[in-house]
């Protein structure tokens, strides 16, 4: 799904066929999920081939390695091109990224002694799909923001996401969503979480999610369609009461929610602030001109 023996990678300064590409068995990242990653997508556009927000997403990626102390020696205009080169390479011109910085091998819990990276990308539809999601409130919770940095891209913060989405699934959902360690709406297992009432939309506030490039990019189209948006400490019961709800990611991009615990959101998908910015945001990725249509 993700390569065959013709895809090429870029692997510490090197491309290199995804098959002849090797790593050790010790790395703290493989051991100890002390890794970053970055999800990114590139669009077909009128215009080419375009990596939607690339400047933005390296430039997370560096942080999240300097917040958990990973060496970060790389110039981010270098990786960008080398980027553009990768899909040039497995002639990809609609494709999801996925760059990786990992540690070298060490069995202690300490500072790594060095670090490599692999910028690799593949053909990828919607991670979430087409369809409206039915979402079910996790059982666990996200890390609390004093046990780690939680917005960073960490590799290792992924378990959580996982264990959220297998529990939602076995129940019988599409996916999960996430509260805080207080109780209060956080995030999908690997997506942003917006809900509409009465006209204007809701976030949770940055501090225990990880703030999304996405997410980012919905409060940014608000602000053009002059759609009120408001980031806040919201409790499980102000999404129940909502008129409709939604997540965003790079993978996802915006699928809307047409359950809770079973629930349906009483205003339909199409009538939705939702499907609007859904709309939107595909015409600001593909470098269309932004939807002007007022419901």
């Amino acid at each position: 799904m993700y390569f065959d023996d013709k895809t090429i990678l870029y692997f510490d300064g090197q491309f290199t066929k995804a098959v002849e590409a090797t790593t050790n068995l010790y790395t703290q990242t493989m051991h100890y999920g002390y890794g970053v990653f970055e999800g990114i997508r590139a669009y077909e556009t009128a215009n080419g081939t375009k990596i939607f927000k690339a400047e933005e997403h390296f430039e997370r990626l560096k942080n999240s390695c300097e917040q958990i102390h990973i060496p970060y020696k790389y110039n981010n205009e270098e990786l960008i091109q080398k980027t553009y080169e990768v899909l040039k390479l497995n002639n990809l011109t609609d494709a999801y990224i996925r760059p990786l910085v990992f540690c070298s091998p060490n069995m202690g819990i300490s500072r790594p002694n060095e670090v490599s990276i692999m910028i690799c990308a593949w053909e990828w539809g919607a991670y979430l799909g087409e369809k409206l999601l039915n979402l079910s409130i996790s059982s666990y919770c996200r890390p609390h923001p004093r046990s780690t940095k939680v917005e960073a891209k960490v590799c290792g913060h992924y378990v959580n996401s996982i264990l959220a989405s297998v529990e939602a699934k076995d129940k019988g959902f599409d996916e999960a969503l996430l509260l805080d360690s207080d109780g209060f709406l956080a995030e999908g297992p690997g997506s942003n979480l917006f809900f509409e009432k009465d006209g204007k939309l809701f976030t949770p506030q940055r501090g225990n999610i990880l703030p999304g490039i996405t997410r980012a990019t919905v409060i940014e189209l608000c602000k053009e369609l002059e759609i009120s948006v408001e980031e806040g400490l919201f409790k499980p019961e102000d999404l129940q009461n909502a008129d409709s709800a939604f997540l965003c990611g790079t993978a996802a991009e915006i699928i809307g929610v047409s359950s809770l615990d079973g629930k349906d959101f009483p205003i339909k998908w199409e009538n939705s602030l939702g499907k609007k910015l859904q709309l939107t945001y595909k015409n600001l990725v593909l470098d269309k001109p932004l939807l002007q249509t007022q419901f």
